[in-house]
């Protein structure tokens, strides 16, 4: 059913107002008492000067300085162009990857039996942890450390989650999609698309949905190295969350597609070709902005080198910091979270400390 090739493994003191970067030797002339603050520039000439106030410019006419407001603004556009040049060539030179998607079930023994039995995935691992009251299953169709793989959370006691309009499905490439969908009719699954060329392409496809309510699309494809090889993800405003996975990720547009006919308008994005690597979709409907993310799908884990530098430049390219870097409790695996500007969660997960995890 599912065709798997080898795939390999891969895995600042304050001057006055001014504060140094972890990029490069670019100075930002925001005060600040944090180095992640001190990141946290805006676009506009407004906002540089809500950074580098009025007091600030007493200041430089009492120490006998003769720069006018005009000068310190310029300085720090300047300043913000220079560390935006030297955070991008850092996060396009990162080692990222990504390593699994994270959502909530109902019934971990049943979703698990639906997705081995069905899906043809094996079950790498599962973790139970009593005291926070849930319990982790990881599946996919290789080892965790060179595939991308599901991460499912079952909380005790939750039987059921919304899953909202927000979320679009995971996305599976086989071989033969008229017989994989036989195979799960048989299994008693639900098949919401009949097998059959996809809207204004020729590409095989067909959805189901697992137990859950969660639809996968299946892709015929030859072999790949990658079966479970996309997310899709609904945004309100493509361009921009192109951009900002660009710069802020450093992932790759790899392909956009519009569909005027059918009123909607696709991007993959992702770190290497679709045919051998996980990539999100993001699909943009003409007119949505806003969507329900319900509470069923969490997030998305990308790996890092750098967990500090990673979280600087989300918060330089206009993402939110949810959780500051630094190492979770217990296991000590550094991390970091953020939102993207449409709400969608992402973590980041130190290179070398998720595969200690794994050992």
């Amino acid at each position: 059913m599912v065709q798997i090739l080898p795939m390999a493994s891969t895995i600042h003191p304050s001057i006055s107002s001014f504060v140094t970067t972890r990029f490069g030797n670019s100075i930002s002339v925001c005060s600040s008492s944090s180095r992640f603050n001190s990141l946290r520039f805006a676009s506009t000439v407004g906002s540089q000067s809500q950074c580098f106030g009025m007091k600030d410019i007493k200041i430089f006419r009492q120490e006998g300085k003769s720069k006018s407001a005009k000068t310190i603004v310029s300085m720090a556009q300047g300043s913000t162009t220079t560390t935006q040049e030297s955070a991008l060539e850092w996060v396009k030179a990162d080692k990222r990857r990504m390593l699994h998607v994270v959502y909530r079930v109902g019934d971990l023994d049943r979703t698990i039996k639906f997705y081995t039995e069905c899906l043809g995935m094996k079950l790498l691992r599962k973790r139970d942890i009593p005291e926070e009251r849930y319990t982790n299953a990881f599946l996919g169709y290789g080892p965790e450390d060179s595939h991308f793989v599901i991460e499912l959370t079952y909380n005790y006691g939750v039987d059921k989650y919304d899953i909202g309009t927000a979320f679009g499905h995971f996305g599976i490439a086989v071989d033969d999609v008229a017989k994989t969908v036989d195979l799960i009719k048989a299994k008693g699954g639900t098949v919401t698309r009949e097998p059959g060329p996809v809207k204004g392409g020729k590409s095989v496809i067909a959805f189901i949905e697992d137990p859950d309510g969660y639809k996968f699309e299946l892709i015929e494809r030859g072999p790949t190295p990658e079966p479970l090889c996309q997310v899709m993800l609904r945004v309100g405003d493509l361009d921009r969350s192109i951009a900002f996975h660009e710069k802020a990720f450093g992932m790759e547009l790899l392909r956009r597609r519009d569909n005027p006919e059918y009123k909607y308008t696709i991007a993959m994005m992702g770190y290497g070709p679709e045919d051998k690597n996980a990539v999100l979709e993001l699909t943009y409907n003409y007119g949505v902005t806003e969507y329900d993310k319900g509470n069923a799908y969490a997030q998305i884990a990308i790996g890092t080198d750098d967990v500090y530098k990673t979280a600087e430049a989300i918060n330089l390219f206009g993402g939110k910091i949810t959780r500051e870097p630094g190492p979770l409790p217990g296991i000590n695996t550094k991390i970091t979270a953020c939102l993207d500007p449409d709400g969608w969660k992402t973590v980041f997960v130190d290179n070398v400390d998720f595969l200690k995890e794994l050992e």
